[in-house]
Order: C-alpha cells, then structure tokens, then sequence
C-alpha cells in the first residue's frame, strides 16, 4: 500500500514538474492593426520582446525621448533643448536615477533591464529603422530607462503645472467608468477606459497583449515605459484619470546674504555648477555650465535678484511603479489587486476598476503629502518658504486616501473631479479628510459623465462603446434656456437668428452637427469656467445641476450678437456643420472631427491643439479608449485613437483615426483563434532577436 502510494506521488510529481517546465516559445504575432501579441513564459523573454515590439514601431520616438529625458537632447539636437537638459540637471533625475537602480526590488530591475535588451537588440538587428540624427543616443540603458519613467510621470505630470510645462489639465484629464452587475443589462461588471493626453511625444500609447504562461494581459502604456499602465486581463481591468492631487508644492524664499530664509534664520543653500553640452549649427560642441542651488525644501527652479522659487516633489523615493504595474495586471482577484495598491508605488492617478465577480471600487490613488495645516487653495498656489513647518516631509498611507467599493447607485464615474462626486448619491464626505486632501467641485464635464450613468438603469456593452463617443454638451443642456429667454426679452434681430439656429441645433459635437459651431465661440466668449457669470454658482449641494442661469442675461446678447456676426462673415451663414471647421490633422490625413475640450460638458474629448485661418485641430484627447464586459469569456473592444507607430513608414501610423472620425471601436484579439485569424507576421525569439517565421 505504501509502494503504490509512493508511486502515485512520484508519478504525481514528474507529471506536474514536465507541465510546469514545458517550454513555451517566445513569440510576437503583429496583427492588422499593428499590437503585438507576446507569448513567453518568463517574464525576461516577454519583456524583451515588448522591448523589442516597442523599439519595431516607435525606434525614432523612443530614441529622441530617451535622448532628451538624459539630459543630452542639447548635446544630440542643439540648442532648442537645452531648457529641457537644464531642468533634469536642476531636478537631480541623473543621481536619482542611480539611487532607483541600487534601491528597486529584484524583479523591477530584470524587467528593465528584460526590456532594455530588447530594445537594443531591435536597434542592432534593424539599423535602417533609426534615423542618422538618433543614432547618437545608442546604446540605451536600464539608467535611461528610470530617468524616462521619472522624467514623465514628475515632470510632466505630478509636477506639470508647477513648472508651467502643462496647463489645464482638468480639460486635458481622462474618463473612466466601472459598471456593477445591478446596473448591467447582461449582468456581468462593465469597465471603461478612456485617458485623454495630448497626440504627440510622452504621451503617446502603445497597445500590446502579454501572455506569459497563458495569463492573458491586454492594454496600453506610454512609450518608452515597460509593462501596462492601463489594462485588463479574464478577471479584472483598470483605469486611470489624472487626479485632483496636490503632491508638488513650489516655495518662494527669501534671499538673505547669499542664503536664504527659514523661520528668521539665515540657511546656506547646497550649491553646484553641471555641464550642459550643446551642440552647434556647424556640428561642434561647446560646454555651458549651470549652477545647481537647493534648499531644505528642493532644488531652485527660478532665481532673481531676491527671490528664489524651490520645488518639492513626493514620490521621488518609490523606485518601483512599473512593478506595481505588472502586480496589479497579475492580479486575479479584488484582494491581490487591492494588496498591489497597497505597495503606494505610483505617486497620482485615480484607480477605476471592476471584475469578473461584480465588484466595482474606486480609489483616489497617490502619495498626499501630511501637511501641518491649510486647505486646498491654501497649498494650490506659490507657498511662502519662510515657515519650516510647512516642509512637508511624510505621506498619507493608502488607509487615509478617498475610496469606494461597490456603492448602492451601482456605478463609479471619475472625468477629472475631486474624489467626492464619483458616484451620486454621494457616499464620500470632504468633512471626512484633511482639507488639503482635494478640492470641491464638479465641472461640466464630471456632470456629463454622471447624467448618462444617471438616466440609464440597465446599460448594455454597445449603449457603453456609444456613451464613450457622446459629444452632447452638458452646458448646453444647461444655459440654453435661459440664453434664449434673454433673446426673447431683447430686441436684437441678430440674436434672433442666431437662436433659431441653436433651437434647431442637437446640441451635440458631432460632425455633422448644424449650430455647433456658433456656440462653440458663443461659449468662448462667455468664459464658461467663471462663476460669477451664473445666477445660482456650483454648490455642492446640487454638485450635478449647479451652476444655472446667467447672471448678466443682456451681456449674454451681446455676446451671441457678436459670435454670430463673426461666423457669418467668415463661413457666410450660421450652420456650418462643426466637421468642415474642425478636423483630424495627422501623418497626411484630413478628416472631420468629433467633440471638443471638456470644459462645454463633452465626454467625447478632442481638444484644439492649433488653428489657421480656415480650421482648427484637434490637437489631443482620446486616445487609448477600452470597453470591456468581465463575463465567462472577457469581451472588449478598443481603440487607439491615433494609431500603434510613429514610424514615418508604417502604415498603423494613424491607421485608426477613421474609425475616431466615424466614432466606432474594433475588437480586441485576445483568443488564439482570434489572434492567428488576423496575424500579418509571427517573430520568434531566435538567440538574441526575433525571426521572422516563414
């Protein structure tokens, strides 16, 4: 009995052992849309294939970003980049990033390093992919590839504004939407993905599906950056929107004898000088140095003759984002993704998610530094240095942040707004957190997206993909009435032709839509975003049906009168559809455009990027869009809004703006049947490359 038990057990082992070790080939299969599908079964092989995807359809991109985030782009390209090379040197990215690469965990380290081969390796095997002017930044390294990933996320984003290098973001944010069964009408969790950034450079999304060991992993990252950063797999998605989260403060000190200020004292900053090289117009280099100040509260940003302005990030001490990342891809259930949360690795960005199993949950996501007093408008605006106590040197742990789970409305909604309004009836009190936690409002936008969830109690995956191309405008809903009450009280004939347009108009963004266009520099005029101009101001009270009523009805006129005129003397009437004046302008093609920025209420996002003296351009918004339905099988469909490369030769570069322009998705591949009925290629991993196989 014992013999047969033993070998029951051996026999039990070897067969376990041969399954587990089976080799799986490494593989990219590169379908019609340009998104590698990855197969491996170690994480090194699949994240030097995505290096290697990566490099395939953005090289030129990756090369001149990785350049400029070094703080070489001067040295590489001139002159026109030394600010950018001065602001990494004063920011201390070149030794932080040695600091991340000595202090981040085993496994985020080998997927850089995984992904930084397979770039080289991409480079090395297709040299004519580089264009002569990039070639100058090879090799990359596992130390260009932090200095990218901090580069983007504290420069760009955590501490944009503070540098004046982005502005608006609440126009510029991200929709996201998680749908709990009660409110599905298959009842299974919906999940929308929807980030809106600009078209162009750091920005810009790369789609791949990673299967490592028949884990299905699908979605999109910025360039340049391993793994996924928005994504889904068979039993749960995510979303991320950019959140109301004040994590970099800028100080003004005051000089005193060379030093500076601190609570009466005299301090000495920490003083150095760099080297920027710059490369000249006839080819040769010459050496500038800067000098490199720091205060107790960060490094000098801007100097005067008397004052200083100093910049204090939070989350320069995490080193390990992309591996939170691949954490919560890996996660199979709300408590694994959950305990992902917890390694408060990725510094801002709200989490929207839902699974397989109903749950639905939102979490506003960060490191909120813990500030000894003040409210929101009291650290949102340059901070006098002189009081050491407000240096803030600690951070709210993940308990403290703003969070909902599976809510009774059965939704969770985030397009920007603080924390408090992401599910109506609010659940979520402001009284709750610290004051400086996040502000308290609701723009037009949130407002939109909170109405569509609001009038449908059983939403189907097409009424999702249609709610995620709605360019109804909320403050059209909203003031129209009583802009056209105004018009009945004057005795403006203008006014009045003006308004049989905007009755007859569907107050949406579409293409083709008649009226838009008068009220789109209608409602420029009128500065929706101040609120004196309302009779009844925001209030939180009402945060989904206030602001209302104009304060000033006959300067409202007046401003009708005068966007009329200046549309009918430039298009010669007043119902140009909005498609012929705005257009998709990218890599050749011309195409009319839905939608606008958010302030007006619009969900479908599509912000002016430029204008001449016929048209203007879209210029960024949606980009990476993802509805998914967690049922027994995940179903998705996706897009991406411009296109999988950059490449001036591929043909996905752009390929997808004439399904943006006619406001349509297309299937995610992410079974294999479905995968190998649209595959164009197959890359198998051959020693240190891919081959193609035949």
């Amino acid at each position: 009995m014992k013999i047969k038990l033993l070998f029951a057990l051996v026999v039990s082992f070897v067969t376990t052992t041969s399954v587990q070790t089976q080799k799986i080939e490494t593989q990219i299969a590169w379908d019609t849309w340009g998104v590698p599908h990855i197969t491996s079964n170690t994480v090194e092989d699949l994240f030097f294939a995505q290096g290697w995807a990566q490099m395939h359809n953005h090289a030129n991109l990756i090369l001149e970003l990785y350049g400029s985030s070094r703080g070489k782009g001067a040295e590489y390209w001139g002159h026109t980049k030394f600010d950018n090379d001065m602001l990494i040197h004063t920011l201390g990215f070149d030794a932080l990033a040695d600091e991340w690469e000595i202090n981040q965990d085993p496994l985020a380290k080998s997927i850089y390093s995984s992904f930084v081969k397979g770039m080289n390796a991409y480079v090395e095997a297709h040299p004519e992919a580089v264009d002569d002017k990039n070639k100058v930044v090879l090799p990359l390294t596992t130390k260009d590839a932090n200095m990218h990933s901090m580069y983007v996320i504290f420069s760009r984003f955590i501490a944009g504004s503070d540098l004046g290098r982005v502005q608006q973001w609440p126009d510029l944010g991200s929709n996201a939407w998680a749908i709990s069964p009660k409110r599905s009408a298959s009842g299974n969790a919906l999940l929308l993905q929807n980030p809106h950034l600009p078209w162009f450079n750091e920005f810009l999304f790369f789609e791949s599906h990673l299967n490592l060991n028949g884990k299905n992993m699908y979605g999109s990252t910025l360039v340049g950056i391993p793994g996924i950063v928005v994504g889904f797999n068979e039993d749960l998605g995510w979303s991320h929107t950019v959140n109301t989260i004040d994590n970099a403060d800028t100080y003004e000190l005051e000089l005193k004898d060379g030093g500076y200020l601190l609570d009466g004292e005299r301090k000495e900053f920490e003083a150095s000088t760099t080297t920027i090289r710059v490369k000249q117009e006839d080819g040769t280099i010459i050496d500038k140095e800067i000098p490199v100040m720091k205060s107790v509260h960060g490094p000098i940003v801007k100097k005067t003759e008397d004052k200083v302005l100093a910049l204090r990030i939070a989350g320069l001490d995490r080193p390990n984002m992309v591996l939170q990342w691949w954490q919560m891809i890996n996660s199979s259930t709300f408590n694994e993704f959950e305990d992902a949360l917890k390694m408060a690795q990725i510094p801002f960005f709200n989490v929207i998610y839902a699974d397989k199993q109903g749950e639905i949950f939102y979490l506003f996501n960060g490191l909120v530094p813990k500030r000894s007093s003040g409210d929101w408008a009291y650290w949102d605006r340059v901070i006098p240095g002189g009081k050491s106590a407000d240096v803030w040197a600690d951070v709210h742990d993940y308990t403290d942040l703003p969070k909902v789970k599976n809510p009774k409305s059965g939704w969770l909604q985030n397009a920007n707004d603080p924390p408090w309004t992401c599910t109506i009836p609010m659940v979520l009190n402001p009284k709750d957190y610290p004051a400086y936690m996040s502000p308290i409002s609701m723009s037009f936008r949130p407002q939109r997206s909170a109405r569509m969830l609001m009038e449908d109690e059983s939403i189907t995956f097409d009424e999702l993909v249609d709610y995620t191309f709605s360019t109804r405008l909320e403050f059209a809903d909203r003031i129209l009435d009583d802009l056209f009450a105004a018009v009945d009280a004057s005795d403006s004939e203008k006014a009045n032709q003006a308004k049989i347009v905007l009755e007859n108009w569907d107050r949406e963004a579409n293409a083709d839509s008649k009226g838009m266009l008068l009220f789109y520099n209608w409602a420029s005029k009128f500065k929706v975003w101040k609120d004196s101009n309302y009779a009844v101001q925001w209030n939180i009270e009402a945060p989904n049906t206030t602001p209302d009523g104009l304060a000033d009805p006959k300067a409202a006129v007046q401003l009708l009168e005068q966007a009329a005129t200046e549309i009918e003397t430039k298009f010669g009437n007043l119902e140009s559809p909005w498609g012929d004046y705005y257009r998709i302008k990218y890599n050749g093609k011309n195409l009319p455009a839905n939608g606008i920025d958010g302030s007006l209420g619009v969900f479908n996002v599509a912000w002016p990027g430029g204008a001449d003296d016929n048209n203007m351009y879209v210029g960024g918004g949606d980009s990476w869009i993802g509805v998914i339905e967690f049922g027994d099988e995940v179903k998705a469909k996706v897009l991406l809004t411009y296109g999988n490369a950059t490449q001036k030769d591929s043909p996905h570069n752009g390929d997808q703006l004439e399904l943006f322009s006619k406001k349509e998705m297309r299937d995610a591949w992410l079974t294999k049947d479905d995968i190998e009925s649209n595959t164009e290629r197959i890359e198998v991993l051959n020693g240190n490359g891919f081959r193609v196989r035949e």
